[in-house]
């Protein structure tokens, strides 16, 4: 099967899809699916290299659509070479572009028409409707809808969904909303092959991770003030660290600030900045468990990652597969509120040595169960044969 993705862009700092994109395609690749990336980067980004499928970069986009005037007439030239084409990410111009070459297709009896999927990931969410400081996003995401994105979604061959809330979420906002098909593909993390500690853990140094975007959406400011409150209570409360793009932005000031002037938690609490590669595995690791307090969560690759290293995990219940992590007795999950965050963390020190063994393994085992890319590849690679095949 050749499959083309179609994704704004490749780079790791624009936050999870790109990440949820490459875990696809090597699970893809392993049964046997030749895979292409069209996107709206410039060529001989650094962040390219790294990758080792088919890449074509367009240009960048302009404006917060990311408008690109040569798309379309790529997508027309070339969708008649691949079997099947996913929309990954919603409310930009490629899902327009994507439409508009379709029909041109059709139209001009150009050639094969290729199957059509959206994998939203998560932008089809409530939350991102009524979150503060969105009025006006909102606003233009409902106008949006009605003239544009309705279109892209109920006229795919099939939608495909990282878990089952993710799909309920989907359902519950925009109207009309009538996908002809919708499918539970999950996401798949690579095992990490290599175990070090070498990087953040000093001698006798026990740490909380948090590793994502520094973004309000996340609740580091929900983490940075229950994390002060209790420890002015718990002695063995262990080290925070916070790692991840976004410390240079007004919110990520405003939480550096906030440590920094708390002479309660200044020493307990570090930034390590964006980790990647080995560097990122030794953060997961050396820490005693994950934590991610955000407000959403369309699946939570990190989440992931972590129970690959056999770290439990403490996240909210607005992180989707919050479900599977409970089931398995892999961490803990509370609520998004400054209570909910102290529950995590109390829950967490409040645990003997064999309990926090019996949690570790624990999320090993939820890992393998549902999280591998061999587990994910299946189901997408069967949710694609079945389209394509009703689709010729």
């Amino acid at each position: 099967m050749k499959l083309l993705h179609l994704i704004a862009t490749l780079n790791p700092e624009s936050g999870g899809v790109c990440q949820a994109l490459r875990t696809s395609i090597e699970g893809l690749k392993a049964v046997g699916v030749d895979n292409s990336v069209v996107c709206l980067d410039d060529s001989g980004e650094k962040f390219h290299e790294v990758d080792n499928f088919n890449i074509f970069p367009i240009g960048k986009g302009t404006g917060p659509w990311c408008h690109n005037k040569y798309l379309i007439n790529w997508l027309t030239e070339n969708l008649g070479n691949y079997d099947a084409v996913i929309l990954h990410g919603l409310w930009l111009f490629p899902g327009y572009a994507l439409q508009k070459a379709l029909k041109k297709i059709k139209r001009n009896n150009i050639g094969n028409v290729p199957a059509f999927i959206v994998m939203p990931h998560g932008m089809l969410d409530p939350y991102f409707q009524k979150a503060q400081g969105r009025k006006l996003k909102a606003l233009r995401n409902i106008v949006y809808w009605q003239v544009i994105e309705k279109n892209v979604v109920n006229n795919a061959d099939g939608l495909f969904f990282t878990c089952e809330e993710e799909m309920h979420l989907a359902s519950t906002y925009f109207r009309p909303y009538n996908p002809k098909k919708e499918f539970i593909v999950s996401l798949g993390v690579p095992f990490p092959l290599f175990e070090s500690e070498k990087l953040l853990r000093k001698k006798d140094e026990n740490y909380i991770l948090f590793l994502s975007r520094i973004h309000p959406k996340k609740g580091i400011d929900l983490l940075v003030e229950a994390y002060a409150e209790l420890s002015t209570i718990y002695n063995n409360i262990p080290n925070l660290v916070i790692a991840g793009p976004g410390l240079d932005s007004a919110y990520g000031k405003e939480i550096f600030n906030t440590v920094q002037i708390n002479s309660e938690i200044r020493d307990k609490v570090s930034f390590k900045g964006m980790l990647t590669g080995e560097a990122k595995w030794d953060a997961f690791y050396n820490c005693e468990a994950f934590i991610l307090p955000s407000h959403q969560e369309n699946f939570g690759i990190a989440v992931v990652e972590a129970l690959s290293c056999g770290r439990p995990v403490l996240i909210t219940d607005k992180v989707n597969i919050w479900r599977e992590i409970e089931t398995d007795n892999a961490g803990f999950v509370e609520s998004d509120t400054n209570n909910g965050i102290k529950k995590l963390i109390q829950k967490w020190i409040r645990l003997n040595e064999q309990q926090k063994l019996d949690m570790s393994n624990s999320a090993k085992a939820c890992y393998a169960s549902n999280f591998t890319v061999k587990i994910a590849a299946a189901k997408m690679i069967n949710s694609l044969t079945s389209i394509v095949e009703r689709n010729s």
